[in-house]
């Protein structure tokens, strides 16, 4: 990655947070109280941290999934030390006060959060009730929070879900919600964890509009994102780049994409192809197509949806109306569509956890009505938009062996699953860690590998890339597409270049209804479909169509 870069600031604006020798090691529970006494088998997970941003300015933190950009962020809002046990070494100033000297309550008036799974941040049964909950808190008057919450949901267009349960909320509508929460408390600081993970383009349009209006009024900004391309469209006025914990490079933007490894860090095209000087090495990167898959896709549908619909309850919108296609053996898909477009919900139908309100679902040419959820999940795997939703084991290793135990799998192939699952994964080395201690990204690999030893025949996985890393998701991905005992793989994504370069076939969901079934480039090169499915073009997606001369 090459040699850490230090660029001093000659703003005269006093900076808005200083960090200084920032160092800092987890504890977990059974680890001594004694702090002499602590083992030294897991590392530091931030080491020696130091960097300045003035007020009004706005910092991407980038780097590989686990490498600490999250538990930065928990130092900076106050999280690390008051809820997060461990070390804490060094000094951290916001708006010129000491966080140590603050209490949490204190804190949360200067820096607001976004985390990184809304799942985790969501308390509220209601949307009026998730946003008003930090206002509750402060004692804010009852008429001025209406105010507030009024103001802020025109702010991000979410008119339409004020009453809305948030359990009934999309993926994205939920971190929609989650960022409301925060700028009704009108912080100077804010954080956003992974911001545009799991949202479409006209949400991630709105949320950098959001951002730029914020830092035009004066405000501080800090985004961690895997999405760098996205990022970079805000301009950040300075890049902290991250590795094992250290930072690796502090500067300007122009520099960080000099030094940064697209094989690490996923970039827009052009700094990838100035990074990468070998004609053949950018080949095989960035656009090695799905053509090389080993598996010979066969005319008999192993799953099928015939006129699907269906609707929460009575009285609540019919969310797919009559939804028809079927997967065959060795096809890899993606399904994409704007938030709330039913993806989910789709899914959900295949693995039994909801039944059609109409029409019928078959795998292996059995209705799925008459299957239960039990004899489902010996064929099918489904891994969750949020981790959180799946996970429960005390070890790593315990929850990837969960479903092959109850399986009953033979001891022999349940090890050799349960081996084969981790290495895929990247997880080896967290086997007897708790997985509630990983990050998001790790806790992501650690359900995919759970599913993935139980072996079963088709894979359904919702925003598999979320929280990872370039590397991570490129050799997962490359893993999964070529299993010989995998029948297909599906999975829901608002990637456009992971549906380019893993599938056969691009499925478009709007509103309930598939608008476009076909082969990815055709699908996706299409500016007109894909504005009205809320879907951005890339700049691989870009190259891709002009290299191999595919037309509107």
């Amino acid at each position: 990655m090459g040699k850490q870069q230090d660029y001093t600031l000659n703003s005269t604006i006093s900076p808005a947070i200083v960090v200084h020798g920032l160092n800092f090691r987890y504890r977990y529970e059974d680890e001594e109280s004694s702090t002499s006494s602590i083992s030294n088998e897991i590392p530091p997970a931030l080491r020696d941290i130091s960097f300045e941003l003035p007020a009004g300015e706005l910092l991407l933190i980038a780097g590989p999934s686990g490498c600490g950009k999250s538990t930065l962020l928990k130092c900076l809002n106050g999280l690390i030390p008051h809820s997060y046990k461990g070390i804490l070494t060094g000094t951290i100033q916001v708006l010129a006060h000491n966080t140590s000297k603050l209490k949490l309550s204190e804190l949360a008036r200067y820096v607001g959060t976004m985390l990184q799974d809304p799942d985790k941040q969501i308390i509220g049964s209601t949307v009026e009730q998730e946003i008003a909950f930090g206002m509750e808190n402060l004692a804010t008057p009852r008429k001025e929070m209406r105010q507030r919450i009024h103001a802020v949901l025109e702010q991000l267009h979410l008119e339409h879900v004020l009453g809305r349960a948030t359990f009934a909320l999309s993926g994205g509508q939920r971190q929609q919600v989650a960022a409301a929460g925060i700028l009704v408390m009108r912080p100077s600081v804010f954080l956003f964890d992974e911001p545009f993970a799991n949202l479409d383009s006209r949400v991630v349009d709105e949320l950098e509009r959001l951002v730029l209006d914020l830092r035009a009024k004066g405000h501080t900004i800090i985004i961690v994102e895997h999405r760098v391309e996205e990022a970079l469209r805000l301009q950040p006025d300075k890049v902290l780049l991250m590795q094992h914990g250290r930072q690796v490079f502090f500067g300007p933007t122009n520099a960080f994409l000099q030094v940064a490894d697209p094989q690490q860090v996923k970039l827009p095209i052009d700094a990838t192809l100035r990074t990468l000087h070998q004609p053949d090495k950018a080949q095989e990167l960035l656009i090695r197509p799905i053509v090389t898959q080993k598996k010979t896709i066969t005319d008999q549908p192993i799953l099928q949806f015939e006129q699907v619909y269906y609707r929460y309850s009575t009285f609540s919108p019919e969310i797919l109306h009559g939804v028809s296609f079927e997967v065959h053996p060795g096809e890899t898909i993606a399904l994409l569509g704007p938030n709330g477009s039913g993806k989910t919900t789709l899914v959900k139908q295949a693995l039994g956890l909801l039944r059609p309100t109409k029409g019928r679902v078959l795998l292996y040419g059995e209705e799925t009505r008459k299957l239960s959820v039990a004899q489902l999940t010996s064929q099918i795997g489904y891994v969750f938009q949020s981790p959180g939703s799946m996970l429960f084991a005390p070890s790593v290793r315990k929850e990837v062996r969960f479903g092959p135990e109850n399986l009953r799998f033979e001891p022999e192939r349940m090890d050799k699953a349960v081996q084969t699952a981790m290495t895929a994964l990247n997880i080896e080395e967290f086997e007897e860690r708790s997985p509630f201690a990983l990050s998001f990204g790790q806790q992501k690999r650690v359900a995919i590998a759970s599913v993935l030893a139980m072996q079963g025949k088709i894979l359904l996985l919702d925003e598999p890339t979320a929280g990872q890393d370039y590397k991570a998701y490129i050799a997962f991905m490359e893993y999964m597409r070529q299993l010989p005992s995998l029948d297909a793989l599906l999975f829901i994504t608002h990637d456009l270049d992971l549906a380019l370069r893993f599938t056969q076939r691009v499925i478009l969901l709007q509103e309930g209804n598939i608008v476009a079934d076909g082969p990815p480039l055709q699908v996706l090169n299409n500016p007109e479909l894909l504005e009205r499915c809320n879907l951005r073009p890339t700049s691989l997606l870009s190259y891709i169509a002009s290299r191999q001369g595919v037309k509107d």
